[in-house]
């Protein structure tokens, strides 16, 4: 039987030390989610081009007096799949929801809405990604909580779960409420 080196261990071990970092600091809590530079600030924007068969965006929806969420999402986003039917449900208490589709395909787009379900009161496409980056969008999914007055209150850079729903997103919607009153 041939012997094996002990080096011939070192290149393994290295790579599931490395991985156990990396691992580590994905599961890190998130509060270490890099902040938006727009919260308090006015929203920037919203794409105008619409999805096939939907209510497209109208740009003073921002500003309507009612506080709402805008979700960057796609197709190919299997985040935004884990996160739709919570958005569903948010829909269905009366949360609007606006939905911007981030460099997908507008049939695509659909064809996931339609399997999904809608959530959207309005959608619209962001075929080339720059009103993602007009809203500092890192990727999809992110949402942001919009006062009535347009100003966005808040931003959630990853899948919207139930733990977030109740320890961010409904103090954030409470938040945006109380500016309006």
């Amino acid at each position: 039987m041939a012997k094996v080196s002990p080096l011939v261990l070192i290149p393994p071990v290295i790579f599931a030390a490395l991985a156990g970092l990396f691992a580590a600091g994905m599961l890190r809590d998130g509060g270490q989610e890099l902040p938006s530079a727009l919260v308090g600030q006015p929203a920037p924007g919203v794409p105008v081009e619409t999805l096939p068969g939907l209510p497209g965006l109208d740009p003073a929806v921002l500003a309507d007096g009612e506080v709402k969420l805008v979700n960057f999402f796609a197709s190919w986003c299997a985040p935004c799949r884990v996160e739709h039917p919570h958005l569903t449900a948010l829909a269905e208490e009366g949360v609007p929801i606006y939905g911007i589709a981030y460099k997908d395909n507008p049939t695509n787009s659909v064809a996931f809405l339609e399997e999904l379900g809608n959530p959207y009161a309005a959608a619209g496409q962001d075929p080339s990604g720059r009103t993602a980056v007009d809203w500092g969008v890192y990727g999809v999914p992110e949402t942001f909580v919009v006062a009535g007055d347009g100003t966005i209150v808040a931003r959630m850079a990853n899948p919207v779960t139930p733990d977030l729903v109740e320890s961010r997103l409904r103090p954030a919607l409470a938040e945006a409420a109380a500016r309006a009153e």
